[in-house]
């Protein structure tokens, strides 16, 4: 055990043989007769030694570099055969076998194919050319092998000649399952194509995008680097650089790319996975290079040297980082182990490649471990043949046991056992210890068809020939000092995921995440890759998303949109935002203080109705027009303050459509009746006898009120029904959603509006005609003031009104509205509540009556009267002011009604002293 020990790490012993090849029966490394005869391919040897003679002749050359594993392979399916042979599977029936060295080259590995299709019981080897081989019967009914897939392909065009089936349990190149081009190819390993998706399941899900990937420049290398580009591209991993190494160490140019290759490794330092597709003797090589160069990254092995122990030993492998991989799954090889513990026993006569290994493990037994590869690399065949005849014989054990890759052993086995199931079903009804009994073809039919159970598992080939079993997910981990490969989890080709066996493994897989291999930074939520001048996706520069775009995952393409309606998110945000709803709510302070004039008005309304009632019998009440006029122009005030609060808080259906027809029609009737005033003062003043006359023709108070009142209901009652006003949700605010009343009608609006307007122009002329009252009651002139206080309020209004956007443009109207109220009660209201609380002596019948007086004495001199006549029904001059007062009252205004006898001013002759007393009598019986 001890000896076993120093050989356990010895992989690959190599030679170089140059015995030359005589006929074709030496091409054969092991065989055995029976009535049914299997072929083999295997790579025995790494390569096939080149003549240097020139020219060059048609000569198949001698192979070096001895390979254990695939050494054990071969002998795995003469165990398989043998164990067959001594079973009743077959009832009798035996099977023999011819096993070939391909040497891992197409070249030898077709020689060999063409042996198999030379006729059976041919005494020379003789491939006969037909154009039908139905009947055809070759010297072997099937093929086991080849060990790379390179050679698989160049062998199966061949053996689809004549249909012979070929049954691989190693070459796992994805075209291989094209059953147009390689009709009578099957194998029990799944295709790369399953092993790419899951190397490609595994970077993606330990979070790699940016990796290096090295692979041999052979077919299976060039078909599985295909393979894997075309997985890596759709699952957004990128591949930083692509290294192919020469198929062949032999090659001139082998070390330079092996040095070039490490050199790209250490360069990309961004890169810290690699995965690498290549045969185990150029990953001996490039391992022990990157060990040299201090390399440490994370290497992700294929199927070919995931399990190879001679690799896992190399000296300081610890150094290169992490190893994990793929290997196929085994089931139970523990016959085959036993048979490995006989195998001393065993004949060498017709084994050669068991005669070769004795012979090598004999000569370099004695030698440490790390020299052992060394001495068998340096050996020529006479110092071999020299050496081994001055030596015993020594055999280990367990040096083979020791060296087993479980995978290829089990799939090696199921191979065999699939064709003697084939075969068992072709004899049912024949006699096979006849071979002609049935063609290759016939067998290739049954086996499609094979199925059978092994280690409770049932095992059958899928309609690509392939057999879809599970990988084994591999760990190398060092356990007391030495690198053991250890299964971390197992990966489903149906459900295509790892399953594990318990927490541990678990966590170990989750392990691998620690280590980041990204072309760049991952993006965060929030963030989105922008792709830069890379020609790779995955380099990238991470960018915020803009205003109203979120993104919730790491690293995202996109970011996707709010909905701009109703959510909004602000630059760099990982969700959206619910908007918040805008309106000029009470809590606002600034809707607090319009409410609060808005109240102040009221209360001024009330305070106003309040005087003027305890005060009704005084001049100053009856000449505003009377209790009921005051109480009217009052009540419109009172609604027009009382509309503002409908331009408050949340807008509904109803405050839309109360609003403006509240405010509208409040201040036409409010105007209405100032317009009544400003007509009633003009008429009590006018000297000119036409205008008099026409005044007192258009002075209607009561049907002036009701018409231009009720123009104004007919203009708002038109737009409620027709385009009538609605709730408005303005999204182009971007974090609120503004609800507010939109007009339905701007027409209908500026119509309104337009009215009051007219009314109110028309109020000012009249009251402008009369602005030349006397001093101590010059209403007109208050009236004046007010409509120009309205005028200025809405021109300025319009367009402040149309720039203005946002919850507060209710406030603007509102503030319009209590400028225009303020300023026309004021100028209506105020002078006389001034008068009745501060002037009181202003405020009598004899004041009232001086006043008229002093104003008429001073307008005679200088206007000429053609005729004066307030009422055709007076009775006399001589009446006093008393008794007037007290005779009758006009039932609009309440004021007193002078009958004043007619009056003819000329203008050529002085007034009399007297007349102007008569003059403001009738002043004021008209007032």
């Amino acid at each position: 055990m001890a000896f076993v020990s120093f050989l356990i790490p010895c992989f690959v012993i190599s030679t170089d043989m140059v015995l030359s090849c005589q006929n074709t029966h030496d091409l054969v490394g092991a065989s055995s007769p029976g009535d049914i005869v299997i072929g083999g391919l295997f790579a025995v040897h790494s390569e096939m030694l080149h003549s240097e003679e020139r020219p060059i002749k048609p000569v198949i050359q001698n192979c070096a570099g001895f390979e254990i594993q695939f050494f054990l392979q071969t002998l795995a399916m003469i165990h398989a055969i043998e164990t067959i042979n001594n079973s009743t599977l077959l009832s009798g029936v035996t099977l023999g076998y011819e096993i070939y060295d391909t040497c891992a080259e197409v070249t030898k590995g077709m020689a060999s194919a063409l042996r198999f299709l030379s006729k059976y019981n041919s005494s020379e080897d003789v491939v006969e050319f037909k154009c039908n081989y139905t009947d055809y019967i070759p010297r072997i009914k099937a093929v086991t092998g080849a060990t790379y897939s390179e050679v698989s392909m160049a062998v199966s065009r061949l053996l689809a000649l004549q249909l012979i089936p070929q049954v691989s349990p190693v070459s796992s190149a994805e075209i291989l399952s094209d059953k147009i081009r390689f009709p009578s190819f099957f194998r029990t390993i799944p295709s790369d194509f399953h092993q790419t998706r899951a190397m490609i399941r595994l970077i993606c899900e330990s979070g790699w995008n940016w990796i290096g990937v090295i692979a041999t420049d052979d077919d299976n290398g060039r078909f599985a680097l295909e393979s894997f580009g075309v997985q890596a591209m759709a699952n957004n991993v990128c591949i930083a650089f692509k290294e192919m190494l020469p198929a062949y160490p032999s090659d001139n140019t082998f070390h330079t790319k092996v040095d070039y290759a490490i050199e790209k490794i250490v360069k990309e330092t961004r890169v810290n996975v690699i995965v690498v597709f290549m045969r185990q003797f150029h990953v001996l090589k490039l391992f022990k290079k990157a060990i040299e160069k201090k390399v440490n990254k994370i290497w992700v092995a294929s199927d070919n040297w995931s399990t190879a122990v001679k690799i896992s030993t190399i000296p300081n492998i610890r150094q290169l980082g992490t190893i994990v991989g793929f290997g196929f799954k085994s089931g139970d090889i523990s016959s085959f182990q036993d048979f490995l513990r006989n195998l001393r026993e065993k004949s060498t006569d017709n084994n050669k490649f068991l005669h070769e290994y004795m012979m090598l493990l004999s000569l370099c037994a004695h030698l440490d471990y790390h020299d052992f590869q060394t001495c068998i690399s340096n050996q020529s065949q006479d110092d071999l043949l020299q050496n081994v005849e001055n030596k015993d014989q020594i055999w280990r054990d367990d040096f083979l046991n020791t060296n087993i890759e479980p995978g290829f052993i089990h799939s090696t086995i199921l191979a065999v056992y699939a064709i003697a199931h084939a075969i068992k079903g072709q004899c049912k009804d024949r006699n096979c210890k006849d071979p002609s009994s049935f063609t290759p073809w016939e067998l290739l039919e049954e086996l499609k068809k094979v199925s059978f159970v092994d280690g409770g598992k049932e095992i059958k080939f899928d309609a690509n020939g392939d057999m879809r079993t599970s990988y084994d997910v591999l760990l190398w981990k060092e356990i007391d000092g030495h690198m053991e490969i250890t299964t971390m989890a197992e990966y489903d080709p149906e459900k295509g995921g790892f399953i594990f066996e318990d927490d541990e493994k678990r966590r170990e897989f989750l392990g691998l995440k620690k280590v980041q291999s990204t072309c760049s930074q991952p993006c965060r939520p929030g963030q989105m890759k922008k792709v830069t001048e890379s020609p790779h996706t995955c380099c990238y520069e991470c960018v915020y998303c803009p205003e109203n775009h979120y993104s919730n995952k790491t690293d995202m393409d996109y970011c996707y949109q709010c909905n701009n309606k109703t959510y909004w998110a602000p630059v760099n945000s990982s969700t959206c935002y619910r908007k918040t709803i805008l309106f000029l709510a009470w809590t606002d302070w600034f809707a607090i203080f319009l409410l609060l004039l808005s109240a102040f008005g009221v209360m001024l309304v009330l305070s106003i109705s309040v005087i003027f009632t305890k005060n009704l019998n005084t001049p100053v009440v009856k000449a505003s027009g009377g209790l009921i006029v005051c109480y009217i122009i009052l009540f419109s005030h009172f609604l027009i303050f009382l509309s503002t609060v409908f331009f408050i808080d949340e807008p509904t259906e109803f405050k839309c459509k109360t609003r403006q027809a509240l405010f509208g029609i409040s201040f036409a009737l409010c105007i209405s009746c100032i317009l009544i005033k400003s007509l009633k003062i003009l008429l009590a003043f006018s000297f000119d006898p036409k205008l008099q006359n026409f005044l007192k023709c258009v002075y209607k108070p009561v049907p002036i009120v009701v018409t231009c009142t009720g123009i104004q209901v007919i203009i708002c009652t038109f737009w409620l029904i027709f385009r009538t006003p609605f709730i408005k949700q303005n999204f182009s605010i971007p974090r609120a959603i503004l609800l507010e009343c939109n007009e339905g009608s701007i027409v209908a609006f500026g119509i309104m509006l337009g009215y009051i307007t007219t009314l109110a122009f028309i109020c000012f002329i009249f009251a402008f005609k009369g602005r030349k009252l006397p001093e101590n009651y010059n209403e007109a002139k208050f009236i004046t003031f007010g409509m120009l206080i309205y005028f200025i309020a809405w021109i300025v209004f319009i367009p402040v009104y149309a720039t203005t956007f946002g919850k507060y443009l209710p406030a603007v109207e509102i503030i319009v509205v209590l400028i225009s109220n303020y300023g026309i009660l004021s100028c209506t209201f105020l002078p006389k509540c001034y008068v009745i609380i501060y002037k009181q002596e202003t405020n009598t019948k004899s004041a009232f009556l001086k006043m008229i007086y002093t104003y008429s004495s001073k307008s005679a001199g200088s206007v000429a009267v053609s005729q004066i006549s307030l009422d055709s029904k007076s009775s006399s001059f001589q009446a006093t002011v008393s008794d007037s007062c007290n005779s009758e009252k006009n039932p609009m205004n309440g004021n007193c009604n002078f009958q004043v006898a007619e009056q003819r001013l000329i203008r050529e002759k002085p007034l009399p002293k007297n007349a102007a007393r008569t003059t403001a009598r009738k002043r004021l019986s008209s007032i």
